[in-house]
């Protein structure tokens, strides 16, 4: 799987966010077609079959990410 870029997950998950409220809200027809195109998004980008799993995914994405930037921060502040 090719990893998204941070900032592109993110935004998918702030417009997941946004559409899940929309929807639960004032559910039409419109709030489940952008609910139903952003959780395809989510999908595709972190590789998985449900909302679900893309939401697992994408919290243990954003963990990694965590991860490296703590890591060169410690690198960082090794070498000064």
């Amino acid at each position: 799987m090719i990893l998204p870029a941070e900032k592109e997950l993110r935004a998918v998950l702030a417009r997941f966010a946004q559409a899940r409220i929309d929807h639960d809200v004032r559910p039409t027809g419109r709030t489940s077609r952008a609910l139903d195109d952003v959780t395809y998004t989510l999908c595709v980008i972190t590789g998985a079959r449900t909302a679900e799993e893309a939401l697992r995914t994408a919290d243990a994405l954003l963990a990694r990410y965590a991860d490296r930037t703590s890591a060169a921060q410690d690198d960082e502040t090794l070498a000064a």
